[in-house]
């Protein structure tokens, strides 16, 4: 469990209990909100077009069963994703820890990026100067001696921010609302490709684990707070499919219209079309907010994977935090962002998903863990066809890259 900073909702009744359960989702939300969110829904809107809004509905529903799953058996055993592991199978979560935290690392240097290409755009910044600074930004947060309600309003206010400048961009862009609604119920086209992208990038990797390791550090854990966990996993995912359905509505007015978006960047050549260097500046906003919101939730939960297996990372937690931060920064400054690395991690993070979903599954039936908890068998029988059918595509993107790098 953690300190004492993070007992909140133990010591001051069901409005702390809210609030963190509110932090919480915005801290998963934002964690999946990242440059590479901006840029997978750029380029499928651009090629999908209306259609689009079918794939985003798809991989809500999705992310729902597996959000749900996770957040309601993690919360009832009061153990975190690793700790649940190895009770399913002693040393696989020692396995699942060091993937989700090398994952967690080389992707942490995108948000890193991202960060400095958000403030280049507003402010003109360097690469390097502007990651150093965003970093800083993260890192005080992690000094804060309440870090988990800082780290909790941080993730709240850049959220409201940038669905608020989203939409404006959406007023702006007037797109066919109608016809991307028709679309997202009756669609012209199915990309499953495009669904399976869009469920890996929300809840893949570490991702889902942001938030349920919140509430666990909160200590908003047992059978008493299922309602209030089970609303707080709909709640998170429902953030994210409303950044995602803005943002697509905002891009689909710019690519209905036959434009095409710079392959370089596509999410900031949609809103300076759309929206002018208004537009622009407000996709440096965004941008920053989603780079250092992901930032943030990267490196807590990464660490949060290794805090329960080695006590000394427990006792220094919030530095090791801020040493992951340090350990992203420094690789991006000194050696820039391995495209190569960032494309194989990507993949190996599309098999996480399944691992640690299955593991969750089977744990749901464990007395030993999950106590007299009953987890109901329409939870599970979606959540075991979720396992097989991110394991395939896991595994077919995989091959692609294993097949691309012997060529």
């Amino acid at each position: 469990m953690a300190g004492g900073e993070d007992l909140i909702s133990k010591k001051s009744g069901g409005g702390s209990t809210v609030s963190i359960l509110i932090g919480a989702a915005f801290l998963m939300a934002t964690s999946a909100i990242g440059p590479g969110f901006l840029t997978q829904t750029s380029v499928f809107t651009e090629k999908l077009l209306a259609a689009f809004g079918f794939a985003i509905l798809m991989s809500i529903l999705i992310d729902i069963v597996i959000q749900v799953n996770i957040w309601r058996v993690l919360g009832v055993s009061g153990l975190r994703a690793q700790d649940v592991a190895n009770k399913v199978c002693p040393g696989l979560g020692y396995f699942l820890a060091f993937a989700i935290c090398l994952g967690g690392l080389f992707f942490n240097i995108g948000n890193v990026g991202g960060a400095s290409l958000g403030l280049e755009v507003l402010f003109n910044v360097p690469h390097i100067p502007g990651a150093i600074a965003s970093a800083a930004v993260a890192i005080l947060l992690f000094l804060n001696k309440e870090m988990g309600r800082a780290m909790d309003r941080f993730a709240q206010i850049l959220g409201f921010v940038m669905i608020a400048l989203v939409l404006i961009v959406v007023i702006k862009t007037s797109p066919p609302v109608g016809l991307a609604v028709k679309e997202t119920f009756v669609p012209s086209q199915i990309d499953w490709f495009a669904v399976l992208t869009l469920v890996g990038g929300t809840v893949g990797g570490y991702i889902t684990f942001a938030g349920a390791h919140r509430i666990i550090d909160a200590g908003i854990v047992g059978k008493q707070n299922l309602k209030q966990i089970t609303l707080g996993s709909i709640n998170a995912i429902g953030i994210t499919g409303v950044m995602r359905y803005l943002l697509f509505l905002a891009i689909l007015g710019v690519v209905v219209t036959g434009a095409t978006l710079d392959p370089g960047n596509p999410a900031a050549d949609a809103f300076r079309q759309g929206a002018g260097e208004l537009g622009y500046k407000f996709f440096g906003v965004v941008l920053w907010a989603a780079a250092v919101t992901s930032v943030v939730g990267a490196s807590y939960t990464s660490v949060s994977f290794i805090r329960t297996l080695f006590p000394f990372v427990e006792k220094y937690h919030r530095y090791w935090i801020i040493g992951f931060i340090i350990m992203s920064t420094g690789i991006f400054a000194t050696v820039g962002r391995p495209v190569t690395i960032l494309v194989i991690v990507g993949s190996v993070n599309g098999l996480i998903l399944p691992l640690s979903l299955i593991c969750v599954l089977l744990a749901s039936h464990r007395k030993s863990i999950v106590g007299d908890y009953k987890h109901p068998l329409w939870m599970s029988i979606p959540g075991y066809i979720m396992v097989a059918f991110t394991a395939w595509m896991g595994f077919r993107a995989l091959g692609s890259i294993v097949k691309m790098w012997t060529s």
